[in-house]
């Protein structure tokens, strides 16, 4: 079987050895293969910074905000081979795919519209002039540099679209070029899709680069400039930070990492906030099978109404049909593999030891052999313990952990250590800002809701590009997309002092604000 092409130095290149099997994790049949051994990556991340960084660069903000509006069409135009695509290798369900693939091009047409605002300008702008002395002839002002290295972006296995093209779209915007590690287990979409814009020939030469497999040695190569943003387990994340050149090049570092994020219901009672908070469970329980980084893990309830909340979170589950991802009457597929399978059934186990499971759902799969499928049932957990706040289980997988009031609701919450997004459900105005004031310290993103954003909220677990992504602590104290915001990372923001003709020369080759 063919090995996917990884794309260095301007072309296509493929690897050495057998390499590693992407597999459907519906049937286990294996689809393609992939390998990154005997690729020179040092000669791909030069190529990057010396042709494809200079190329961008030389074009303004507004110019490089018009390629990725180029990207987002083209890859609208082969949406039915990216979601065949997305079926096969991560065992996606139509809905399932259409967050990853209508994320990605969503998120590039509004980084496009973003960036077309800030006109022609090579330079970030941070703010106006600043009087430095009793002369009022000598002032400074911030400006943002784009920075002159590589933008290494590794991908989790989860989003191989939006994972690739939302990291890519703010990279490339700011005038830096990419290489994009997507997880081997899920590469062949971002293979994919890379290949086509690639051939399209949207972006200058050098600008987007793609290393399919293991990386081996790509770390061993940053030089100071290049930066690196990953999403994955904190393990990783903690390697990639004390890797030796990543130390001793000062390589700037962001991280995404696990995150047991938790959904939290106001202890007033009303039926609007627990219908809705039972459905975002079901809902953040059984996308995507439950892997994603922002999935509801803990289900903080008021104590009297645990028993209430976990039956209406079975009776949902129960009418959930699991199985084939093809069969449109499916709304949960497989996890990704095999081994996640295992991983997770493995989760469950240790859960279980110290808070009971509450439910799991059973009944036949949908147009599925689970023996060869790796698929785990929905499972809802119930109770407090120290393994609930610190182990996540990275699938359809839940518990309820009852509170006695709005303190040790806020405390439970926190106790995930760090956490990506917390969702609050209450018809009181006063516990929902309250929230925001004790949980805010501890998660990058709060959702509020009140019965009257009930039925129109975008979700718990979906990602917007106006808003930062990340969490601090176990989360990775990291920070993604955000609007202008996420444009930071690949600036230098650097102070300059001069005369007030030269900062005003200065500021023609900057952007609006």
């Amino acid at each position: 079987m063919d090995l996917l092409p990884s794309f260095l130095s301007g072309r296509a290149q493929t690897g050495t050895g057998d390499g590693t099997a992407l597999v459907d994790p519906t049937d286990g049949n294996i689809l393609v293969r992939t390998s990154a051994e005997g690729l020179d990556l040092a000669a791909g991340l030069d190529f990057a910074r010396t042709v494809g960084g200079p190329a961008l660069r030389a074009l303004g903000y507004a110019a490089r905000a018009a390629l990725l509006g180029q990207i987002s069409d083209r890859l609208a135009l082969r949406r039915d081979d990216w979601y065949r695509i997305a079926r096969e290798n991560a065992g996606n369900t139509k809905a399932d795919a259409a967050i990853d693939i209508e994320g990605a091009i969503g998120t590039l047409k509004y980084f496009a519209k973003l960036g077309a605002a800030l006109g022609n300008g090579t330079l970030l702008s941070d703010g106006g002039d600043i009087r430095l002395a009793r002369d009022p002839n000598f002032l400074g002002r911030h400006i943002g540099v784009p920075a002159k290295g590589v933008a290494i972006q590794i991908n989790a296995f989860n989003f191989p679209a939006w994972g690739l093209w939302g990291k890519a779209a703010v990279a490339l915007l700011a005038g830096v070029p990419v290489l994009a590690k997507p997880a081997t287990a899920t590469a062949w979409l971002a293979q994919a899709m890379v290949a086509d814009i690639l051939a399209a020939g949207i972006l200058p030469a050098g600008s987007l680069s793609l290393l399919c497999g293991a990386p081996g040695g790509l770390l061993d190569h940053v030089r100071c400039g290049d930066t690196i943003a990953f999403t994955g387990s904190a393990g990783t994340g903690r390697a990639i930070r004390r890797h030796p050149r990543v130390e001793s090049e000062g390589i700037r570092v962001n991280i995404e990492a696990d995150s047991l994020n938790a959904a939290l219901l106001g202890p007033e009672g009303d039926a609007a906030s627990f219908d809705g908070f039972v459905r975002e469970v079901v809902r953040e329980m059984t996308v995507k099978a439950g892997q994603k980084c922002t999935a509801i893990r803990r289900v903080l309830v008021p104590g009297p109404r645990a028993r209430a909340v976990a039956d209406a979170i079975a009776a949902l589950l129960d009418g959930l049909a699991v199985g084939n991802p093809a069969d449109p009457a499916v709304a949960m597929g497989p996890l990704v593999s095999k081994a996640q399978q295992a991983d997770v059934e493995a989760g469950i186990a240790q859960l279980a030891a110290a808070s009971p499971v509450a439910y799991r759902k059973s009944g036949a799969l949908v147009e599925a052999d689970p023996a060869k499928g790796a698929f785990v049932m929905p499972t809802l957990l119930s109770g407090d313990s120290d393994l609930v706040h610190d182990r996540e289980v990275f699938g359809p997988v839940a518990t309820i952990v009852p509170y006695a009031g709005r303190d040790e609701a806020f405390a439970l919450a926190r106790r995930g250590g760090g956490s990506l997004a917390a969702s609050v459900f209450s018809a009181d105005p006063d516990f929902l800002t309250d929230a925001a004031a004790a949980l805010g310290d501890s998660h990058g993103r709060l959702l509020l809701v009140d019965p009257s954003v009930t039925d129109n909220q975008t979700g718990h677990g979906i990602v917007l590009p106006s808003l930062l992504h990340g969490g601090p602590g176990r989360a990775g104290d990291g920070a993604e997309l955000g609007g202008l915001k996420g444009l930071w990372f690949y600036h230098q923001r650097t102070a300059v002092q001069g005369s007030a003709a030269i900062l005003a020369k200065l500021a023609e080759r900057q952007s609006r604000e």
